[in-house]
């Protein structure tokens, strides 16, 4: 048995949900060098777990969080707060991933702001946050660091890794690293290389961040900062993580109540500055359209829990994620996995289009790997892995339940 086992909760949930639960910090307390060949002096990782870790120690499932993700994935904190975790409905007894079955693991990513290290973590050296003299991190440092954390729980294995986007990434890399340690892999709309296109919108979402004079090159109090910049390059990054279909169906042309139109001839509202004397509420910036005020809304509600430092270093790491340059091809990149794979896929996506899902597939089946490909018809776009899904739902469970022979 081993020593960090006192360290893993083990939660009793009501029929259905996982129920009550809370975050633990695994402290590494050795060095850890970055691959670009930095150092930190040990690091944080918060993390939550659900469901019982069986006797043999090698039911664990990981779950990966994508950029605006954390650990916290399933359950509530507190009676008072009952906001879900974000895969709540694929976590939890009975579920697609099913806690009296597995024992799930999330960890918020190394350069993240929920409670693991990143750049806003304080600086032993200066007794400031790190800024941006926090290493550079990549994916694979992101999933290194995960695997310690692993270690420190004492699992012998991993029955699955899981997730989706930026997620997806992660499931790959765990696949490459430690292949001996991981049995089954389920990356969903993802990529293999993050294309130009996904570049180009990273970047403009950090020169939003970079522009805005409270970012102060990345010396910025705690609770200051670049907040327009951020809220920016959110309402910039959600639009990638829908569809016009989506968002046409969701909001299409219609108006926020009290929007005038342009021969409404509604009088003027002398409270809004925007508004030149005798012109018509219709012929302003402020918020008219219903799709413009939930762009706003999702811009407010990402400052108050994200850093922005951390939005530029978790950006930087999916745009250099490629494992065909990384590995020579991306053949060669999966020679090592053992894993079995279910890459998913939506036709909606166009961050991470159905191609390069497939491309996974292929070049995984062509190393020789065991892999398969499911593609999903749906027009919610790229954040679909997310949301309600009986077909997602029933594929996971499906390809859980088969015994390795």
């Amino acid at each position: 048995m081993n020593d960090a086992e006192d360290d893993i909760p083990n939660a009793s949930p009501e029929p259905g949900e996982v129920g009550l639960v809370e975050a633990h910090d695994f402290v590494h307390p050795h060095p850890f060098v970055f691959e670009s060949g930095q150092v930190l002096q040990g690091f944080t990782l918060r993390y939550e777990t659900y469901g019982r870790l069986n006797p043999s120690r090698d039911n664990t499932i990981v779950v990966c969080h994508a950029l605006s993700g954390d650990h916290h994935c399933a359950g509530i904190h507190t009676l008072t707060d009952p906001k879900p975790g974000w895969w709540n409905n694929f976590i939890g007894p009975g579920k697609a991933v099913d806690t009296n079955r597995f024992f799930v693991l999330c960890a918020n990513v190394l350069g993240g702001c929920q409670g693991s290290s990143g750049p806003l973590s304080i600086d032993p050296a200066t007794g400031r946050p790190f800024g941006l003299t926090f290493p550079f991190v990549t994916i694979c440092d992101m999933v290194r660091a995960q695997k310690l954390l692993c270690d420190h729980l004492g699992l012998a294995s991993l029955y699955a890794v899981i997730g989706g986007s930026m997620g997806g990434m992660q499931v790959l890399q765990w696949g490459i690293e430690y292949p001996a340690f991981v049995r089954r892999m389920i990356p969903m709309a993802t990529t293999a290389r993050e294309s130009a296109q996904a570049i180009a919108f990273n970047e403009v979402g950090r020169q939003a961040i970079m522009q805005d004079p409270e970012w102060r090159h990345g010396e910025y109090a705690l609770g200051a900062g670049p907040r327009v910049g951020l809220a920016i390059a959110r309402m910039m990054a959600h639009i990638t993580y829908v569809s016009d279909k989506s968002m046409d169906l969701k909001f299409g042309r219609r108006k926020i109540p009290g929007a005038a139109t342009p021969s409404s001839g509604k009088p003027d509202d002398p409270g809004v500055a925007s508004r030149s004397p005798g012109t018509s509420a219709a012929y302003t910036f402020d918020v008219q359209f219903e799709v413009e005020s939930y762009l706003r809304y999702q811009g407010e509600s990402f400052i108050n829990r994200f850093d922005a430092n951390s939005y530029l270093y978790i950006t930087r790491a999916i745009d250099h994620f490629d494992l065909g340059a990384a590995h020579g091809s991306l053949d060669k990149a999966f020679a090592p996995v053992e894993a079995e794979t279910l890459s998913v896929a939506f036709t909606s996506d166009w961050l991470f289009p159905l191609a390069q899902n497939r491309d996974i597939v292929l070049s995984l089946l062509r190393a020789g790997k065991r892999a398969s490909y499911a593609e999903l018809t749906t027009n919610l776009g790229h954040d679909s892995f997310l949301l309600e899904s009986e077909e997602l739902y029933a594929l996971v469970r499906g390809f859980l339940e088969v015994l390795r022979k």
